[in-house]
């Protein structure tokens, strides 16, 4: 591979990189987990083994990273007070190496898309938490219905 295919190939891999931390602003502008840094060097990380998949015609390697990109999201994943957190944050970790794969790929359109797609996405907490709040608010209204276990006067 002569000097313009690699200096190709690093172009593609820090395009990913960039993609990565736009993504990763927006999760540290929140105060959530993977942020610039982790997010550009899991995008980055996949695009560079996306290269390495490309360059040898083995899909093998892009199945690895799939693979192991869904652990280290699984790594982020905790529960507390019995509710899961982190959950967005693996998804987010996830969708990264697929971006990195994209752009690996020579396929950045896809891959810019998918960036913004995915800010747009992560922007959209509120939205999400007001759904939630109303069902909640919703449930607490919902006059409960005498069970097996439960007499009539129990609230």
């Amino acid at each position: 591979m002569d000097t313009a295919e690699q200096i190709q190939l690093v172009a593609r891999t820090l395009a990913a990189m960039l993609l990565g931390a736009v993504v990763g602003a927006e999760r540290e502008f929140r105060g959530h987990e993977a942020g610039v840094r982790t997010s550009a060097l899991v995008c980055g990380g996949a695009a560079l083994f996306g290269v390495v998949d490309v360059m040898f015609k083995d899909s093998r390697v892009a199945a690895g990273v799939v693979q192991g990109v869904g652990f280290l999201g699984a790594g982020v994943i905790f529960q507390r007070r019995g509710e899961a957190r982190g959950i967005t944050t693996a998804s987010t970790i996830w969708v990264l190496a697929g971006i990195g794969l994209a752009m690996a790929a020579d396929l950045p359109i896809v891959a810019v898309a998918t960036t913004v797609i995915v800010v747009v996405l992560l922007e959209l907490s509120a939205v999400s938490d007001a759904i939630r709040h109303v069902g909640e608010e919703l449930e607490h209204q919902r006059p409960r219905e005498p069970g097996p276990d439960r007499h009539v006067d129990d609230p």
